[in-house]
């Protein structure tokens, strides 16, 4: 089999993992989620996973780590949001803070 089939063959399996992942959550007896402890820790599994994707995103780099204009975007994103700016301020202030470092030859 060539790699091209071996690909589509890993999308469309993955494809149907997530789709039985999902209606395994939609069979789920709806007051087992009811329970607090439950909630709570779905709400915590959710921003972990945020946390996990933003820091993967932000210092990944291939197989290493790389520090370049994205870390003080995220920084100036994160604050603010810690000043409760809207978020499409946050968007376009952590934008132009990684176009202004990248057009000042930051990679």
């Amino acid at each position: 089999m060539s790699d091209h089939a071996l690909t589509w063959l890993a999308v469309l399996a993955a494809g149907a993992v997530c789709f039985a992942i999902k209606m395994v959550g939609h069979l789920v007896p709806e007051h087992w989620l009811a329970e607090p402890r439950i909630a709570r820790t779905s709400s915590l599994v959710t921003v972990a996973l945020l946390a996990a994707l933003v820091g993967v995103q932000a210092f990944g780099s291939g197989p290493g780590l790389a520090i370049d204009a994205r870390l003080p975007a995220l920084a100036v994103a994160a604050l603010a949001l810690a000043l409760r700016a809207p978020f499409i301020v946050v968007v376009v202030a952590a934008a132009a803070v990684a176009a202004t470092l990248r057009a000042l030859g930051m990679p």
